[in-house]
């Protein structure tokens, strides 16, 4: 935990680009190199085995957990289970950035949870502003909404110039998951 001396800020990585959550991600291995600890915690993403389930269990001083579901949701018309996901995870990241216990909270693919309107912003907003004052919190995912990026003191936009996947190259194990 940290001794007091840095105030945590928000951060929000958003953009059509990729490489949003391997920023955060980034930013968790910078931490705990240095003895800080990290909770992450992924919306939308559930039974598909990213390399970084593997990776963050081998590191110290982090937990990561996904609340989500292998398949895609349909923003249009998203099913029960999905909101039920996306609640279950707030309700977890509520508790685990009030607890204070870690110095950065990464909420993994937040902003399109938010986008899809799954969870409601101004819940987000309030749990992220009533933190302790030493906790960090990253959001990541495209179409952040500018509630949020108005909370945010770090916005960082990605964008896509170019991507394999527009020459027909599959996402590649280790890379891109």
């Amino acid at each position: 935990m940290n001794d007091g001396k840095k105030k945590g800020l928000v951060q929000v990585y958003t953009g059509d680009g990729k490489g949003k959550t391997t920023a955060a991600l980034g930013l968790v291995l910078r931490a705990v190199g240095k003895g800080h600890s990290a909770f992450i915690i992924q919306f939308m993403k559930g039974k598909i085995n990213y390399g970084e389930l593997e990776s963050c269990g081998e590191l110290t001083n982090t937990e990561i957990e996904q609340y989500g579901r292998a398949d895609f949701v349909d923003k249009e018309n998203p099913a029960q289970v999905d909101i039920n996901f996306a609640e279950e995870g707030f309700q977890r990241a509520k508790e685990v950035i009030s607890s204070g216990d870690y110095d950065i909270v990464v909420l993994d693919e937040m902003n399109i949870t938010l986008d899809y309107e799954l969870l409601d912003k101004e819940k987000v907003i309030e749990a992220i502003e009533d933190r302790p004052e030493h906790v960090e919190v990253v959001l990541t995912g495209r179409y952040a909404p500018s509630s949020i990026i108005d909370a945010a003191d770090l916005v960082s936009v990605i964008s896509e110039v170019k991507h394999p996947f527009r020459d027909g190259i599959e996402a590649r194990e280790g890379i891109e998951y």
